[in-house]
């Protein structure tokens, strides 16, 4: 086969690479070109698991499956929905989470399977081995082939082999369990994108469960992983929630509902027509916290609107129970109404139950080898005296509680990674006994800052008071766009650190007022007149997509007017940003609406979607990874279809200066120099306020320094830390030159295009290589 070396007229945001390309095959993957003095790492340390199972492949450990699938009983439908019904409460049972959940659990008991593999402690590192690059998927936004299930299509053997040709090596399927709930007899639709799920079943709209096995039996073939979800939070209104409102066996211990009194019902908001439930107003919360019924107001209200959400407690209408009383109830919802909290302190353990169910049968029984924990950070709720809120963040009963759940995934071979939103701090406790790997909301926002702005000093301190606390950038998951808005909450100094002080812009700060100052820039910039395409959400952030946060920067007004020069500024600067998430320690994560280059839809185009107040839909567009139906409008669940400024995977993997054809080359460099499982030591001052400066250690002893320009500016940049050793050399890690030496103030000069990043390693000085 012919092989010849990658056109030199590749942007300067990448420079070239050790790579060479067939160009009869357009998804060969990308093959590095031997280096005659290239270093030979040392063995790495052999960890706990590698030593109990050192001749298993990392992908192919011992990993427990059920004996035989839990056949789901078939209930006919007959009389009124009540509870007074025993047909309507048999066929409730037989669709509930948490009875699916004790029949798959007793496969376990007492079987050798629960006891091959370590669980006690997070494995980032071996989170990352696994899996270091990531495609997160959306269902409802993916185009597939004419009459193809979602996950068909993230089965299909070429979707795979393109995948495997870029450098993806775990693709995460977002939720695909049936979601939403019940009224009476008739499902009703999900609230929050299938994140309220109320079944262990795989919803139809988007494929079976033979679909999904297949799925992982390809993803294995091709050396990857498939990552579900849980959702250890809540639950929709579904059969386990109806039940609960029924007062069946142990159904009301899943969730923090209380019964009020009959004689306190004057106290509760009546439900009005066509709803069944109806939020509080905060008198009405304060009113039942002192009547001793409920805990009461929490830190904050999360997706607040005023007449919709003013509490996180909501009241039921009347419903009769299965033992013909009368009741209403109060339930906790951090989120929507329609997302009901689990209680993960009820004697009878219902919750923990149901969601340790849930998440053997995705293991164990469907294939999966990871999950996500969604809502995890909000499993302990405590009443407060004095006035105070009742503690709700941050709470031991969450650690505890994602202790339990991250160790029984270990145990059966997975692992996991959370959304967690939380203070650093909380973070870093979270990680020692919890989920292997979070995502990355410390500098999320800092890094859209930082593009806004042409100024990374905001950033440079998110990733110093990582360092600072004790958060290992290797147990991070760090993404570019996923299926929610660009959250600017910054909890962290919001929250725990309000009014500790910090050093910005040449002054103290504190933390509430720094954070305000960095939402303000935020939305200065990446909306407003000027950008009329991203929309702010609610409290939380910026419904966008990754190129329009990128426009805005740019100063494009309208997305309509953007012509091909500027697809190419706007694709130097996305690779920017993958150069940023992608060259240092931990998991790269990134979406089909990255790949593709997708904009924002215009909001007409979701009306309907928007009219509950969530902007996020814009964010969301449907798109066509493969290119199977390029005259498709809408997804098959309905989604818009957005305009794409790369095109399909295949297109782009026959341009070598194509967006993943030049993440590939990033990705292949990212891999032979092992950055993902390296130490980061420091984010040292810079030279220009666009400047920013990762340094890392790797395994192999040697030191690695990542320089990126988020100026739209040349940068004449001089590169200095305690940690470059005077004499060394410094080779660039993509083209194999040299590009100069350390000096005695330990630092270097490299000249830097606007927006450009490049990755550096540095050679020790000749004699102590020869003396080593």
């Amino acid at each position: 086969m012919t092989e010849r070396e990658p056109k030199a007229d590749i942007p300067p945001t990448i420079p070239e690479t050790q790579a060479r390309i067939a160009p009869a095959d357009p998804l060969a993957a990308v093959e590095p070109v031997p280096a005659e003095a290239e270093h030979v790492p040392e063995p790495p340390d052999v960890n706990f698991a590698e030593y109990y199972h050192e001749a298993r492949p990392r992908t192919l450990r011992h990993r427990a499956r059920v004996r035989s699938t839990v056949r789901r009983r078939s209930v006919s439908q007959d009389g009124p929905a009540s509870g007074e019904n025993p047909v309507y409460v048999s066929w409730l049972l037989s669709q509930s989470m948490l009875g699916h959940a004790d029949e798959l659990a007793r496969q376990f008991s007492g079987q050798g399977s629960m006891w091959q593999n370590p669980y006690a402690s997070p494995g980032p590192r071996h989170a990352v081995e696994t899996a270091s690059v990531w495609f997160t998927a959306y269902p409802i936004s993916l185009i597939t082939a004419s009459g193809e299930s979602f996950l068909a299509a993230l089965g299909d053997e070429a979707l795979w082999q393109a995948f495997e040709t870029i450098g993806i090596e775990g693709v995460h399927t977002g939720p695909v369990k049936k979601a939403g709930g019940l009224s009476g007899w008739q499902p009703t639709p999900s609230v929050d994108g299938h994140f309220d799920r109320i079944s262990n079943e795989l919803d139809p709209a988007f494929g079976t469960e033979d679909e999904f096995r297949a799925m992982c039996a390809t993803a294995t073939w091709h050396g990857g992983t498939i990552i579900d979800d849980i959702v250890p939070g809540h639950t929709g209104k579904g059969p386990d929630f109806r039940l609960a409102e029924l007062a069946y066996g142990d159904y009301p211990g899943i969730y923090h509902m209380v019964e009020i009194e009959q004689s306190d019902w004057g106290m509760l908001p009546d439900v009005p027509p066509g709803k069944d439930s109806a939020n509080l107003d905060a008198a009405t919360e304060e009113a039942l916290e002192k009547a001793g019924y409920i805990v009461g107001r929490l830190q904050r209200v999360i997706f607040y609107r005023e007449g919709v959400k003013e509490t996180n407690w909501s009241a039921t209408g009347e419903v009769t129970g299965v033992d013909g009383v009368v009741r209403r109830w109060v339930y906790l919802h951090y989120f929507k109404d329609g997302q009901p909290s689990v209680n993960w302190l009820d004697p009878t353990f219902a919750g923990m139950r149901m969601v340790i169910g849930d998440a053997l049968h995705s293991l164990a029984d469907l294939g999966s080898g990871a999950l996500r924990l969604d809502a995890n950070g909000f499993l302990g709720v405590e009443k407060a005296g004095s006035g105070n809120p009742g503690w709700s963040e941050g709470h031991p009963l969450s650690e505890a509680a994602n202790h339990l759940i991250a160790s029984m995934v270990r145990k059966v071979g997975g692992f996991t990674f959370q959304e967690l939103n939380l203070t650093v701090d909380d973070i870093k406790v979270t990680s020692e006994a919890g989920a292997d790997l979070s995502y990355d909301f410390i500098n999320r926002p800092a890094y859209h800052h930082a593009l806004a702005t042409s100024d990374t000093e905001f950033l440079r301190l998110t990733l110093r008071t990582a360092l600072d606390l004790g958060v290992d950038p290797a147990s991070l998951v760090h993404a570019l766009q996923n299926h929610d808005e660009l959250t600017y909450e910054l909890v962290h100094w919001t929250a725990g650190h309000t009014d500790e002080l910090f050093h910005f812009r040449g002054e103290d700060m504190r933390g509430g007022d720094l954070a305000d100052t960095i939402r303000r820039d935020l939305c200065d910039v990446l909306t407003g007149p000027d950008a009329p395409y991203n929309l702010i959400f609610t409290t939380n952030g910026i419904a966008c997509t990754t190129a329009t946060v990128i426009a805005a920067s740019l100063g494009i007004s309208a997305l309509d007017d953007i012509g091909p020069d500027d697809v190419e500024r706007i694709r130097r600067v996305h690779l920017l940003l993958v150069m940023f998430n992608a060259f240092q320690p931990g998991v790269f994560a990134l979406s089909g609406w990255d790949l593709l280059g997708m904009l924002t839809l215009p909001p007409d185009s979701v009306s309907d979607l928007l009219n509950s107040g969530d902007t996020r839909w814009i964010s969301r567009p449907a798109h066509d990874l493969m290119g199977h139906r390029p005259d498709a409008e809408r997804s098959s669940s309905g989604m818009p279809r957005g305009r794409s400024l790369y095109g399909s995977l295949p297109d782009q993997l026959t341009e070598e200066t194509s967006f993943v054809r030049q993440m590939q080359a990033i990705l292949a460099v990212r891999k032979r120099s092992g950055v993902a499982t390296a130490r980061q030591v420091d984010v040292p001052d810079v030279s220009h306020r666009g400047l920013l400066v990762m340094v890392h250690l790797l395994d192999d002893d040697r030191t690695s320094v990542t320089v990126l320009n988020f100026a739209d500016e040349q940068v004449d940049a001089f590169v200095r830390s305690e940690h470059l050793a005077p004499g060394a050399t410094v080779t660039d890690l993509f083209s194999g030159e040299t590009v100069g030496t350390v000096d005695d103030l330990n630092g270097f000069r490299i000249g830097m295009a606007p927006f450009r990043a490049t990755a550096v390693v540095l050679e020790p000085p000749a004699e102590d290589a020869g003396a080593a």
